[in-house]
């Protein structure tokens, strides 16, 4: 399995990982205003966007975190959202010398609630996963209103990203139901206090699939994390307070 990313800018390293059903076409407006800051690379995971044609034999979250490794710039900042955090955080267990901080946006080491952890029930991945069965078009769309929610101009942010989006081939139906799988079945929360480098969380308040009440369970986990809440966020913060989110990251690489 051979990945390839796109580059842009330049600057110090920042490397972005998108999400569950999308691609790279997500980020192309922020790219817009972090490339004079940064060099900002974007890897579509395995099964999308650019490399919706590679598949590892089996799509576990470590065969997906060796594949991207390969490729990452040394000395990154890696950010990961939603289900790219939780690659992400593979990533920096198995990569370390390669990662300068990381970056963990609408995401978390745990997806699925539990007693004593937030998160999403499990019948929500299950009812993404039918759908995806009779409508996989739909289920995407779908999917796509629930990251711009608290934004005031959702509409035109939800078309901004479908134009990006759609520049890139469709995402492969396997990969779709295996991302699904790892959402719900990963437990990074033992291994969290091994990733050496900074942890930075930024979390929506809005958010209904990683809940803002997880941060009062991160900091058991790493001694090294930090957590931004963004008040007026769903699942995108990125989308949602895009100048925040911009913000954020150049001060970030400015620690």
């Amino acid at each position: 399995m051979n990945l390839v990313s796109s580059t842009y800018g330049q600057g110090p390293n920042l490397v972005l990982l998108h999400g569950w059903g999308l691609n790279s076409g997500v980020w192309q407006p922020s790219i817009e205003h972090l490339q004079s800051s940064f060099t900002v690379t974007t890897i579509d995971l395995p099964g999308f966007g650019l490399n919706h044609q590679q598949l590892p034999d089996k799509y576990t979250l470590v065969n997906v975190a060796e594949a991207i490794s390969k490729i990452l710039p040394e000395s990154s900042i890696l950010l990961g959202w939603s289900l790219g955090g939780l690659v992400a955080q593979q990533i920096a267990l198995l990569a370390a010398e390669k990662i300068k901080a990381l970056v963990l946006l609408a995401s978390s080491p745990r997806f699925i609630a539990e007693d004593n952890w937030p998160g999403m029930q499990g019948a929500v991945l299950s009812n993404f996963n039918a759908q995806l069965q009779l409508n996989l078009a739909a289920t995407i769309n779908r999917f796509m209103a629930i990251q711009a929610m608290g934004s005031p101009t959702a509409k035109q942010d939800i078309k901004t990203i479908k134009l990006h989006m759609d520049k890139y081939p469709p995402a492969n139906p396997l990969a779709l139901s295996a991302g699904l799988q790892l959402l719900g079945q990963s437990d990074l929360r033992a291994q969290l206090a091994n990733i050496q480098c900074p942890v930075h969380f930024i979390l929506g308040k809005l958010d209904s699939l990683v809940p803002v009440k997880l941060q009062a369970y991160l900091p058991d986990l790493h001694q090294g994390i930090e957590i931004k809440v963004f008040d007026k966020s769903s699942h995108a913060p990125f989308i949602s307070e895009p100048q925040r989110f911009n913000e954020e990251l150049i001060r970030i690489l400015r620690n």
